[in-house]
């Protein structure tokens, strides 16, 4: 990945491995905003108490932000994408979904906020998503001047269960008011060193975490590509090109199995192909 960085900002040098549309519309992160100002868009970004604004520049682009070496890494550019699409394009499914979003790449984002988002995001719409999530950082995080910041575990644990109701939880309140109670950002920073499989299980014993939920926090909070998150979408797909299936944990299985440590970037190529050609 090309990029250099300069004060406030990150220049990206390369439009190849970095797109903002693909990188935030694959349905990784749900605090972003883009934006069309006179014909050209700009994409603004927000991680825990982080904010960056990504904005054209020619035909590539610039991250400005307060905290340069927080996004390097929450963009994850220092991995070389190039060499995993080479690899991943030996894939005959892969090819054309990795032209499609070439510019993809897995965010490595605040665990606390990822978890909370997966749970909110359970059967639900990007838009409703979003709302809540927004809710959350209006009414609950602390005013960072020009946004707000997501909420810290001690700032959830002052509300109760009703409140979760009000923002438009509906039926994920009560897991949201239950599993603040269970972990902290701490906990769940200790948990980085667990093998995946026991760590898979220990979110899954959280409140409004399943299976799926899971492997979304393990792919894009805790960084792990032996995982493939298994959604209607992968569904559909791989009963079209692999064989019919209704056990989406033998899916996970196949796909894990078949893509290896690289399972998790696969299933982000497929997912946003078969996503985008739907709409």
């Amino acid at each position: 990945m090309n990029y250099c960085i300069k004060g406030n900002t990150i220049e990206i040098s390369d439009n190849e491995d970095f797109v903002p549309a693909h990188i935030l519309e694959c349905g990784q992160i749900f605090s972003y905003e883009r934006v069309s100002d006179a014909s050209q868009d700009r994409w603004l970004v927000f991680s825990a108490d982080k904010k960056a604004e990504i904005v054209p520049n020619g035909d590539r682009f610039k991250i400005l932000t307060d905290d340069t070496k927080y996004f390097e890494n929450f963009f994850d550019l220092q991995t070389d994408y190039s060499s995993l699409k080479k690899k991943l394009s030996k894939f005959e499914i892969l090819k054309e979904p990795i032209k499609f979003g070439h510019g993809i790449r897995i965010l490595k984002q605040n665990l606390f906020e990822t978890l909370i988002s997966f749970i909110v995001s359970a059967n639900n719409n990007i838009k409703r998503i979003q709302l809540i999530l927004g809710r959350l950082r209006e009414q609950l995080g602390t005013n960072m001047g020009d946004f707000r910041a997501f909420p810290t575990q001690k700032q959830m644990l002052a509300v109760d269960e009703n409140f979760f109701k009000e923002i438009g939880a509906g039926y994920r309140a009560p897991y949201l008011y239950k599993v603040v109670r269970q972990v902290d950002e701490n906990t769940l920073q200790d948990w980085q060193t667990l093998p995946t499989r026991e760590l898979r299980n220990k979110l899954i014993s959280l409140a409004g975490v399943g299976p799926k939920v899971a492997d979304c926090v393990l792919l894009f909070g805790f960084g792990r590509g032996d995982v493939f998150p298994v959604d209607t979408w992968i569904h559909q797909m791989y009963n079209k090109f692999y064989a019919p299936l209704e056990n989406r944990e033998k899916i996970r299985a196949n796909l894990t199995k078949e893509f290896g440590q690289n399972s998790g970037y696969a299933q982000q190529y497929l997912f946003f192909f078969i996503r985008s050609g739907e709409k």
